[in-house]
């Protein structure tokens, strides 16, 4: 079992609540409120900012060209994709480039980007690719499940070019080189008495993911 899978496993009730979040249902039938959808795209731009660092900080510490490939190849997908994504997505729902990058962090956006960045700092690449995870492949998993119900891609979904994009290939491969770099870091460097510190790590990625979805509900500050 590759090492994202046996992490997901570990935390099934975790998982479960942020790939199935009310927010991610919601954007999968069409019936989200648009403010929180608004309100959630403002705060993933500057998550995404925040991300960018951290894959940044993952080249610094590479210890091959493989490390430094993987690194470059995340910083690309995010500044060149999802945050091209949003700036796209943000206009049609009367957001301006403008807002996005005047508007102030919300506490969970602080809360998990963080984390990763401690990660980063503090431990080696499997640490920061371990609290990466729950965003980049999550996103991936719950892209390919909300493309996959009756109305996810549907013309009259207003979410449909977030799960069109999450879902596309582009996105998937994506995902697919993240899993790869964390299972040839794991190879290298999982040890048994490093697993429960690093499923700890997971845990705590995957809750503030979920805590992400709910500040986009509630419209928290």
């Amino acid at each position: 079992m590759e090492i994202f899978e046996r992490l997901k496993a570990a935390v099934p009730d975790d998982w479960n609540a942020y790939v199935g979040h009310p927010f991610v249902r919601g954007m999968g039938d069409g019936t989200l409120p648009e403010p929180a959808f608004r309100h959630y795209l403002v705060q993933d731009y500057l998550f995404l900012i925040q991300f960018a660092r951290a894959y940044a900080l993952a080249g610094y510490k590479a210890r091959s060209l493989a490390d430094l490939k993987a690194a470059s190849a995340g910083v690309s997908a995010i500044v060149d994709t999802e945050m091209d994504l949003h700036v796209r997505l943000s206009e049609r729902w009367g957001l301006s480039a403008a807002d996005l990058e005047s508007a102030v962090e919300a506490r969970a956006t602080v809360a998990y980007t963080r984390l990763v960045l401690e990660a980063g700092m503090s431990g080696d690449l499997l640490d920061l690719y371990t609290a990466l995870a729950p965003c980049m492949i999550g996103y991936a998993e719950i892209g390919t499940a909300l493309a996959a119900l009756p109305g996810g891609l549907s013309p009259d979904n207003p979410y449909r070019e977030w799960i069109a994009e999450y879902s596309g290939e582009g996105f998937q491969e994506a995902a697919q080189a993240a899993r790869d770099q964390l299972d040839r870091l794991a190879a290298d460097r999982l040890t048994e008495a490093r697993w429960p510190a690093l499923v700890d790590l997971f845990r705590q990625a995957t809750r503030l993911e979920a805590d992400f979805w709910e500040m986009g509900l509630t419209l928290a500050e």
